[in-house]
């Protein structure tokens, strides 16, 4: 079997074998095949794509080039959840605590902050001590103790994978949603789970912008977890303005916080809601939407959930009271970006949101910056507002005066106030099975 053979094929829109695909994988992960004709790869199913049964095998293969975990010792229902990312969505530091109180185990390897996005890494390590680097031994320990934890990559975990991100960063191919769903599902079915339910964001603080490239990502995911033996589901969800109003990265705590208390912004808990319905619904916690529903609020109501945050906060080394200090989001300087006219809040352009947020520190602009976890911003309006003259829409916090000066025409610039209300979307559009 040869490379350049299979490059070839899949160039002229051929389907490659599981045997051609396990050569592929395996010689790369070894090394015995160059970058240069894995780009060439790469860039031949940009253009000719791959079916079901292909983006199966490359996901198996992929995930089979590290270590994959084996919870079996554990008999509850293991079930993750991930999304693909967007502008103040802390939805899974509320979600893996909540669903792990009602009986479901949550084991979640998440990421950092990509571009405009923000990362659950970098929210929870915001809290003073809190560690995401857990060998992999105690993230296991740590699972079979109190049913839950949130931790980053491990090397250790689908290599092929990291290689050939890093290759799709620099040869234009990043949007291949072959090459997206393979990537996702081979980190998250590495980590030994039974289900996984999928939260795939659309709008324009989403990484896909139209609903349609939103669909077939969601479909294409589902499928390779039909074609694997799992029960996968996928939420297509509005990305057109930041979820809940804090954005950055301790802010995003604190609003996590409020939902795990019962409060909260309606859309950050209505989105935790469904999302966790949905993984107690794959675990067989609960029958349908409704009984799920129910369980969950139980328990928000009773503290169940508030106290399993305080369990994996605390198991993972983190101090859960720092959090409710005044100086856990206190910054050096605090501005304000006010309406200059009546009207509503007609839209946000949530990329320029993110973009904005992250120039004031939240986010990484080169791999080596270092975070600051307290700057960010409250918005003071949603989308559909009544917004009057000289009323705050969004609330700066941040630290340095030369980020802000940079930041402050971006933010300025992402939103539109209009004479007429908006049509208000939905939350959530469809539901992938």
């Amino acid at each position: 079997m040869r490379m350049v053979d299979i490059i070839k094929k899949k160039r002229d829109g051929n389907k490659l074998s599981p045997e051609e695909i396990t050569f592929l994988i395996k010689g790369y992960t070894l090394g015995n095949i160059p970058d240069y004709q894995v780009a060439a790869f790469l860039m031949a199913v940009y253009f000719q794509g791959m079916d079901s049964e292909e983006m199966a095998s490359l996901t198996h293969e992929m995930m089979k080039s590290g270590e994959v975990l084996d919870l079996t010792y554990i008999k509850a229902p293991k079930v993750d959840k991930h999304s693909t990312g967007g502008v103040g969505d802390k939805i899974s530091l509320p979600l893996a605590p909540l669903v792990a109180s009602c009986g479901i185990v949550v084991p979640m390897i998440s990421g950092r902050a990509l571009g405009h996005t923000g990362g659950t890494l970098d929210k929870l390590e915001s809290i003073p001590g809190y560690r995401t680097n857990l060998s992999v031994e105690e993230f296991k320990q740590q699972l079979e103790k109190i049913g839950v934890s949130i931790i980053g990559q491990t090397e250790k975990l689908c290599p092929a994978d990291k290689k050939m991100y890093a290759l799709r960063d620099v040869t234009a191919t990043v949007e291949s949603i072959p090459l997206i769903s393979a990537s996702i599902m081979s980190k998250k079915l590495a980590e030994g789970i039974d289900g996984l339910v999928l939260d795939v964001k659309t709008g324009s603080g989403a990484f896909m912008k139209k609903y349609e490239d939103a669909k077939k990502l969601a479909m294409a995911m589902v499928s390779i977890g039909k074609e694997m033996g799992k029960n996968v589901k996928a939420l297509i969800t509005n990305m057109d303005e930041p979820l809940g109003y804090k954005i950055g990265n301790a802010l995003e705590v604190l609003e996590s916080v409020e939902v795990l208390r019962g409060t909260g912004p309606q859309d950050v808990r209505e989105l935790t809601l469904a999302l966790g319905s949905q993984m107690l619904i794959i675990g067989g916690i609960a029958e349908n939407e409704k009984e799920a529903r129910n369980i969950l609020l139980e328990s928000l109501t009773s503290g169940k959930a508030y106290d399993k945050w305080e369990e994996m906060v605390s198991s993972q080394g983190g101090d859960p009271h720092a959090i409710l200090k005044e100086e856990f989001t206190h910054t050096e300087y605090v501005e304000f970006i006010k309406a200059q006219q009546d009207g509503y809040l007609y839209k946000y352009d949530t990329y320029k949101v993110g973009v904005g947020v992250s120039i004031l520190g939240a986010g990484r602009e080169r791999v080596e910056d270092k975070i600051d976890p307290k700057v960010g911003i409250i918005l003071h309006k949603k989308v559909g507002d009544r917004v009057k003259k000289d009323e705050i829409i969004m609330e700066i916090h941040y630290n340095s005066k030369e980020k802000f000066k940079r930041a402050i025409p971006i933010l300025e610039d992402s939103f539109i106030l209009s004479d007429s209300k908006p049509e208000k979307k939905p939350l959530i559009f469809e539901i992938i099975e």
